[in-house]
């Protein structure tokens, strides 16, 4: 098993969690994994991108442009800097928050439309998946943790749920957040039965 997940969002919406627990799932079940994580300037609403490469032994840290397996992108306008490396087949998974960067909030720059995205990834030979905020169900009168309602959107309706197994990534959800634990399962388990939205 070979598989390369490029990963795109913004500070504070715990997309490097999702690297994170797939890195520990693999590990756990002796899967090769090197997880690549970069920050932006601003630890909370800066640019965050992360590479996780499965199944090598020995292997650089830069997933080269179409090679990706999977995109996951959290962030409608940082979404469009990953377009790039996604391959040709392959899954790019759309959670379309928007936070709008300085620029666009003062009105110095557009914001880009959702349809400028989806075009961009069909020009790319993708299936997108997209997860719109509103979808998010509620726990205990909050919405979940959009993270994990991703994840398990990503392990319900991509190749990598047919790689990993759900019970293994929930074992891993429980195993590392000692806190909330219902309430992460059923954010999990919310997006594993999501209805396919697919283009």
């Amino acid at each position: 098993m070979k598989y390369d997940i490029f990963f795109a969002g913004v500070g504070g919406q715990g997309i490097l969690t999702i690297g994170e627990v797939l890195a520990e799932v693999a590990h756990y079940k002796d899967i090769p994994a090197n997880f690549y994580p970069s920050k932006g300037m601003a630890q909370r609403g800066g640019f965050v991108k992360a590479q996780l490469r499965l199944g090598r032994e020995n292997v650089g840290p830069n997933i080269p442009q179409r090679g990706a397996d999977m995109v996951i992108a959290m962030e409608q306008s940082e979404s469009l800097k990953a377009i790039p490396f996604i391959k040709p087949g392959g899954d790019f998974v759309l959670y379309s928050d928007i936070w709008a960067p300085t620029a666009v909030a003062l009105g110095k720059a557009p914001y880009p439309a959702f349809a400028q995205i989806t075009e961009q990834v069909k020009l790319a030979g993708a299936r997108l998946v997209h997860i719109a905020p509103g979808q998010l169900p509620e726990y205990a009168g909050e919405l979940v943790h959009a993270n994990l309602y991703v994840l398990g959107v990503i392990m319900g309706q991509t190749v990598l749920g047919t790689l990993i197994r759900s019970e293994d990534v929930e074992h891993i959800i429980q195993t590392r957040f000692k806190r909330n634990t219902e309430a992460n399962s059923f954010a999990y388990r919310s997006g594993l039965g999501m209805p396919l939205v697919v283009s």
